[in-house]
């Protein structure tokens, strides 16, 4: 199986990205960093630059950080390139920094959509922000890509524009925003920007900046994959195209007919109006002319043309059958690669939900490079009418393309400008983001899990692009002998999931026609390979590597592949878990599971028992950390409780918990916003229960879900204990074992404090203990204990007393004797 991911049909339809001339600013060579001033452009000898790029992020020279790979990339091509990071958004003068680009303008918000990375699921302002220096909030503004873009235009306003990046590619349609509750405009639209690149952008950025070096005016360049732009009026390109509506997508298309697999040689001759031989033939012959005889015979009497007797063999005619002009449109199909789909409009999405539903189904359907076609969908009425136009998502990257990526001369730490007086990126102006994945391997792209609440999908595709096995161990090799701080611990091996890195479908002719939106619900498809055996080979030979003491798995487990393979659970759990491993359920019940297009839990007990097993023949002491989300759409009041009930039966204790947060484009946010199941289809009129779904708003039902999972915080106490009466299960309140929580309310509790003392309710308040006297104060983190989201263990110590939040006895015995 791990071979056929290479030579699957995508690749060979797209130029490979080392296959283009150099342009001629490649004689400047290599630059240490990337130039973020005139000063360092001085440095290098550069007049000006090619290209400017600008993020919402500070410039972390490493291929985790898009800013790094697009400038590294573009360089290799021989551009040069020049970087304005989280510039002071506030007048243009800050972009003319570096002069006018002499081909474009790349802008992104960063690596996250800069609305998720303000605000929280709540809508209240985050005080942090990972990819800033001294991880200060506030560095970036509120829909960072339209603001930078209108800068760009104020500054140099004949440059052409690129629009990139994560925030760009989930608002490349009209969409539902969740922070202002309202359906807007594509960014595309609102941006202004000549062109958006969405996804994974290196193959189309790269032959864009040729054909803007080699004059192509940007108007002109409408054909590359992975883009999408306002179409003109004017544009000849936009002839030659086959125009769908959007509603014929779900319909059944033309029916063939099954051959008989029992019919024989002389039977199907005979159903075409021939025999097998020569006698037989004559006789076909004399029959059909006898038939045709009597035919036209009929027809001449009817007609009064001709008498029988008169009739000769020669009158007779071949009969010949015409296509009903009718059905002709209906039988012919046009060419993928020249369709274009028509979504409705922005202002109908906008004002029916139903048609949102809809336009969300047809773009998820849309997203196979193997056969998603084009997609159109028009902005405003009348003469200010613009046609929004979406080519096809890009092409992935071959293994040899993803080594050449990666393999970049990335310094692989932040830009000099950010270091402290003594050159250190590790004091107050450290850059979280940075230091979370300083010591980290990114060995594939892509999910087919096709969670619906998760964007990867929509920004990195569903095909899985994997890096060679050499590749992963040079980049561990330099990561050793080259970044400064490395103690021998390789914080992880993976990328969007853990364990997909050379996985994909068996054929590749199935998976260029293939249109389901996940390899792995409701089950695993049976065209899929889940052979884990090239991750185990790569697990064992990077341990083996001298000065490598550990190798760790910091992405998340996608467990229900994971039990295909027993060896790999083995090999994961004996040598790459450091005491606790994170996987991600999101539920244990079948309403939001199936909503979230997650596997059910029994697919989580066959795991925990392997991973149960595991430890205890390795002898230690580890711990699976299991995820959950609250308020998803598809969750009642009911499924939370249930939820809640396992997690005591379990001995879970959520230190922190997450709320659904409707990001843009995603299948779960259009669930939110209409209430129906583009899963399912959608009609106008509610065929079945399950086209529409239960969405969980406003503030009260919210923080009652949360609650549900923070059971255990006396803080909720009151808020459960109504409604588990409104819900009438009173049964589970009470002070015993077997209920959820108890009868008294503490006098004064210890609020909500969480992992992160800035989101903490209480990190302020006066704590207080259930005898109303002042408690201890709530003890500090300590350096070297592991804080994580959800640790299934007992809280810190707090000086409250126990009554209120009594630990596990057991398994805090276990842990005093690590």
């Amino acid at each position: 199986m791990n071979a056929l991911v290479d030579v699957s049909f995508f690749p060979r339809a797209a130029k490979p990205l080392t296959s283009y001339r150099k342009f001629w600013a490649a004689r400047f060579g290599t630059a240490p960093h990337l130039p973020m001033s005139r000063a360092e452009m001085d440095k290098l000898g550069w007049d000006s630059c090619d290209i400017v790029l600008v993020t919402g992020d500070a410039y972390v020279d490493h291929p985790s950080f898009g800013m790094a790979v697009i400038g590294r990339m573009l360089e290799a091509q021989g551009f040069r390139v020049g970087i304005i990071a989280q510039p002071d958004w506030q007048s243009a003068e800050p972009f003319r920094a570096m002069g006018r680009p002499n081909l474009f303008w790349g802008v992104t918000a960063g690596n996250m959509d800069s609305m998720i990375n303000r605000y929280t699921a709540d809508r209240k302002i985050r005080t942090d922000d990972a990819y800033t220096p001294g991880d200060m909030g506030g560095k970036r503004p509120d829909r960072a890509a339209i603001v930078y873009s209108q800068r760009c235009r104020e500054a140099y306003k004949d440059v052409p524009l690129i629009l990139g990046g994560i925030e760009g590619s989930l608002r490349r349609i009209a969409h539902y925003d969740y922070w202002s509750d309202k359906v807007r405009r594509s960014i595309v639209v609102d941006a202004k920007c000549d062109l958006l690149l969405y996804g994974n952008a290196e193959r189309a950025l790269v032959e864009v900046a040729h054909r803007l070096a080699a004059r192509e005016p940007i108007e002109r360049i409408t054909d590359v994959r992975g883009t999408a732009f306002v179409r003109r009026t004017g544009d000849e390109s936009r002839l030659g195209w086959f125009e769908l509506d959007s509603t014929s997508v779900d319909e059944p298309g033309r029916i063939e007919l099954h051959i008989n697999p029992y019919q024989t040689t002389a039977e199907q001759a005979a159903g075409q109006g021939s025999t097998c031989n020569q006698a037989g033939a004559a006789l076909v012959q004399v029959a059909t002319t006898t038939d045709s005889i009597a035919t036209n015979a009929f027809s001449i009497r009817a007609t009064g043309q001709k008498s029988l007797q008169n009739l000769t063999v020669s009158d007779v005619q071949p009969m010949h059958f015409m296509v009903n002009p009718a059905l002709s449109g209906k039988l012919k199909v046009p060419p993928r690669q020249r369709s274009v789909i028509r979504l409705p409009s922005y202002e109908q999405v906008k004002a029916d939900p139903v048609l949102y539903a809809h336009a969300s189904r047809v773009l998820h359907l849309e997203t196979n490079p193997g056969n998603a076609r084009a997609l159109v969908q028009t902005h405003g009425e009348g003469v200010v009418a613009r046609d929004v136009w979406m080519n096809p998502p890009p092409i992935p990257l071959t293994t040899a393309e993803m080594d050449y990526v990666f393999g970049l001369p990335y310094a692989r730490a932040p830009h000099p400008v950010y270091a402290d007086e003594h050159g250190s990126h590790d004091g107050a102006t450290k850059i979280p983001a940075w230091e979370m994945i300083r010591f980290s391997i990114n060995i594939m792209r892509g999910c087919f899990g096709g969670c619906t609440f998760c964007s990867i999908t929509e920004h990195e595709g569903r095909i899985i692009q994997s890096r060679s096995e050499d590749s992963i161990i040079q980049e561990i090799e330099d990561i050793r002998d080259k970044v400064k701080g490395f103690t021998g611990t390789v914080s992880d091996l993976g990328g969007p999931t853990a364990n997909m890195y050379r996985l994909g479908c068996k054929s590749p002719e199935i998976e260029a026609a293939c249109r389901k939106p996940s390899c792995v619900f409701p089950g695993i498809c049976q065209n899929l390979g889940t052979d884990h055996q090239p991750l185990i080979n790569i697990y064992r030979r990077a341990r083996a590597l001298k000065g490598v003491k550990k190798i760790l798995i910091g992405s998340g487990v996608r467990y229900d592949l994971a039990v295909q393979s027993p060896e790999y659970v083995k090999e994961l759990v004996q040598h790459h878990v450091g005491g606790y491993l994170k996987i991600a359920p999101e539920h244990t019940e079948s309403g939001p599971l199936s909503k979230m297009m997650k596997p059910g839990m029994g697919t989580y007990d066959k795991f925990k028992a392997l991973f149960d097993k595991y430890t205890l023949e390795a002898g230690k002491k580890q711990f699976l950390i299991p995820y959950f989300i609250a308020a998803h759409p598809g969750t009642t009041d009911e499924d939370m409780m249930n939820l809640a009930i396992w997690l005591k039966k379990n001995g879970f204790r959520a230190d922190q918990v997450q709320s659904f947060y409707p990001s843009p484009m995603a299948t779960a946010t259009a669930m939110y916003h209409t209430g129906r199941n583009p899963l399912r289809g959608v009609h106008r009129e509610v065929q079945s229960a399950d086209e529409t779904v239960d969405v969980v708003r406003g503030d009260k039902r919210r923080r009652l879900h949360k609650a549900f999972l923070r059971y255990h915080d006396a803080s909720n106490w009151s808020l459960l204990r109504e409604a588990l009466k409104a819900m009438g299960r009173s049964d589970l309140i009470g002070n015993g074992k077997h209920h959820l929580i108890p009868t008294w309310q503490p006098l004064a509790d210890d609020g909500d404090q969480s992992a992160r003392k800035k989101n903490s309710l209480a990190s302020d308040a006066k704590v207080t203990s259930r005898a109303g006297q002042p408690a201890a104060k709530p003890q500090q983190p300590v350096k070297g204990r592991l804080l994580t989201q959800h640790t299934g263990l007992p809280p810190r110590d707090t000086g409250a007393k126990r009554s209120a939040s009594k630990p596990l006895p057991g398994l805090q015995k276990k842990l005093s004797n690590r």
